[in-house]
């Protein structure tokens, strides 16, 4: 092993709004707030960053044109609770298309693509 994962760090607009979305998802306090970053968690759990980026552009995913770049496979026990829990948090459902039953693909209110996962 040449290192360990620190972190997950997202460039967005409003880190502070991003970062609320993603710890009411994920169950993670906000442990730290600066102008241009904000940090979910701490050492001893999982963390995920958000940095200012001013002049983000999302990604349209399925659009190669702006593919999605990245994006966080979030495990859940049940899709259909889960979908309406980050509906209204503000995420958007992505995909159009009819998705197996062991997955869902939505955008969080940045733009990133995220899916809800069933375990397996």
């Amino acid at each position: 092993m040449i290192g360990k994962l620190q972190t997950v760090v997202l460039d967005c607009r409003d880190p502070l709004a991003l970062a609320q979305f993603y710890g009411e998802l994920l169950g993670l306090p906000v442990t730290s707030v600066e102008p241009d970053w904000v940090t979910l968690g701490d050492a001893g759990t999982s963390r995920v960053d958000f940095q200012l980026a001013p002049d983000h552009v999302p990604p349209s995913w399925p659009d190669p044109a702006r593919p999605q770049q990245f994006h966080l496979d979030i495990e859940v026990e049940d899709l259909d609770e889960a979908e309406r829990a980050v509906l209204a948090l503000g995420a958007r459902h992505l995909s159009s298309e009819q998705a197996p039953d062991s997955f869902r693909v939505y955008a969080d209110p940045a733009g990133h693509p995220f899916c809800l996962v069933l375990p397996g």
